[in-house]
């Protein structure tokens, strides 16, 4: 199995998981030619794409939808209240409404030679997951846009080999930041995103010894750095059982708007 980010960030989303057999893309937040630049960097093409799995309707997670079904036939996973969500999306402009598909939390689906677990997440939209994705016993989990996690989720993530999880923002710059207070309020909120901190704190509830790669991801444009996400989460990862040095887990900012390396399992 392989994974790559092609956008990870607030303002647009877009991740590869692949076998030889199987494409698929989790969000579609950006351009319709970045994502396929994006997958050309792996020889794979957009019209190869098996399937895109939503997290939620947002539109940087969503951006890409409407031009992309509109000119391929790629079938869309997401929960029925998400789906409908989306279909009432000005933004999106029409299409063809049958190539939504409704998953349901906790309920696996595969997609080609890939089992797709979604998990309920907390954050202000209609019914939003995250997803951990299987092939051959090996498991890349994929966690943003979470404003709180608890026993449920950590345990739907145990496992993993790769972890993409959310460090939005570094507090401090948030609250003296440009925002204004009801927004900064809704991002610290427990329907909003994880702090730096927050996220570090999941990470280190996730450790294990196969563990082969954990990047950070949606990252705020306005209210963080890559290099105070990765020392936060550094710093909240020390001590842990399983390595001395972080390095050994591989720990990597995903780019905002760069395409990430290609993880190989």
């Amino acid at each position: 199995m392989q994974m790559k980010t092609i956008a990870s960030g607030s303002s647009g989303n877009c991740i590869y998981v692949g076998t030889d057999n199987t494409t698929l893309l989790v969000d579609v937040g950006i351009s319709k030619k970045k994502i396929s630049d994006g997958l050309m960097e792996m020889n794979r093409k957009l019209d190869e794409v098996d399937g895109i799995l939503i997290t939620h309707e947002h539109i940087d997670h969503v951006k890409g939808l409407g031009v992309i079904a509109r000119s391929l036939n790629i079938p869309i996973y997401a929960t029925r209240d998400t789906c409908n969500e989306i279909c009432r999306m000005d933004a999106l402009g029409d299409f063809n409404y049958g190539l939504l598909n409704h998953i349901e939390p906790d309920k696996s689906f595969r997609i080609g030679d890939i089992s797709i677990e979604p998990h309920s997440i907390w954050h202000d939209a209609a019914d939003p997951v995250c997803y951990s994705l299987f092939h051959k016993g090996r498991k890349v989990s994929i966690a943003t846009d979470l404003g709180d996690y608890d026993d449920y989720l950590i345990h739907s993530l145990a496992g993993s080999d790769v972890l993409l999880v959310e460090a939005n923002h570094d507090v401090r710059m948030l609250q003296v930041g440009p925002y204004p207070y009801i927004l900064k309020q809704r991002i610290l909120g427990k329907r909003g995103h994880l702090s730096n901190e927050a996220g570090g704190r999941l990470i280190r509830s996730l450790l294990n010894d196969h563990i082969k790669k954990i990047i950070l991801g949606h990252l705020s444009d306005k209210n963080n750095y890559p290099e105070l996400a990765y020392e936060a989460v550094k710093n909240e990862l020390s001590g842990n059982e399983y390595a001395d040095d972080v390095r050994e887990f591989n720990l990597t900012v995903a780019g905002r708007n760069t395409p990430g390396e290609l993880v190989c399992l």
